[in-house]
């Protein structure tokens, strides 16, 4: 759902974009596992001569859902502790980063002391390591037992009632993936007690329309250009190897980006 490309071709009347323009896309259809593909030309950014392609390819939709997360669906402070789960995954990576630059303190879970290391390196101020601690005691413990303002969470249901503890009372459960599978249901009155927020937020929805779109991509290329998001392209694959790709993502032997080039 992703993929940069150079234009080689245009529709009829078409204006703003012009065969050898480097453009990118992500969200919407699928269909980027291709040599060419064909798009609508106002679901598709430039990408400026700075980012380099396999970058733009790498961080499109993971760079834009942290745009919208850390951004707009809960607007991250200097003095916020925030919580991101899956911290040396694509898009934790980005997430810590950014807000350790918008001035927060980041906790965040990995599985390993390999990915403990990567996420020290993007900005986490602490890291759990989940597989061999409770991450809800440890943040609590963190936190002197206030809890953190908003929790990203990209795991769904073996992190989403643990998230929920390691919320302030009026913070922000933000439930954006489920790598581990569907959360079970929570009842409306188990948020009462904190006065909790819960969303489940996706990208189409903050970028649909055209200029909400070059604004996240925008935002995303900037930071990559001045050195605030640094992206990790840990792995390329030829397309037709897109399948081992798959294999190596579910085993957990990726870290970072993974990209494959045609």
């Amino acid at each position: 759902m992703e993929a940069v490309g150079e234009v080689t071709a245009v529709g009829p009347g078409l204006t703003g974009r012009k065969v050898g323009d480097i453009v990118a896309y992500a969200g919407g259809r699928m269909g980027s596992y291709a040599e060419e593909q064909i798009l609508p030309a106002d679901k598709v950014v430039p990408v400026p001569p700075s980012v380099d392609p396999i970058i733009a390819a790498s961080i499109m939709l993971k760079g834009m859902t942290a745009q919208y997360l850390v951004r707009r669906c809960f607007k991250v402070e200097p003095g916020h502790t925030v919580l991101v789960h899956a911290a040396a995954g694509g898009t934790g990576s980005l997430l810590c980063q950014w807000a350790n630059a918008l001035g927060a303190t980041v906790i965040g879970t990995v599985s390993t002391k390999e990915k403990a290391a990567q996420a020290k390196e993007d900005g986490c101020h602490h890291v759990i390591i989940y597989t061999e601690e409770d991450f809800v005691s440890r943040v609590n413990e963190m936190t002197s037992g206030k809890g953190v303002e908003v929790v990203y969470d990209s795991v769904g249901k073996n992190t989403f009632e643990g998230s929920l503890a390691c919320l302030k009372p009026r913070g922000y459960m933000v439930s954006f993936g489920q790598s581990s599978g569907t959360p079970d249901p929570v009842p409306l009155s188990a948020l009462a007690p904190k006065s909790l927020f819960l969303t489940r937020p996706s990208m189409m929805q903050y970028t649909s329309t055209r200029d909400e779109l070059l604004e996240t991509a925008g935002e995303v290329f900037a930071n990559v250009a001045s050195g605030v998001l640094r992206v990790r392209v840990n792995h390329k694959y030829p397309l037709s190897e897109a399948a081992q790709a798959h294999v190596d993502l579910e085993n957990r032997r990726t870290t970072g980006s993974v990209v494959l080039i045609p």
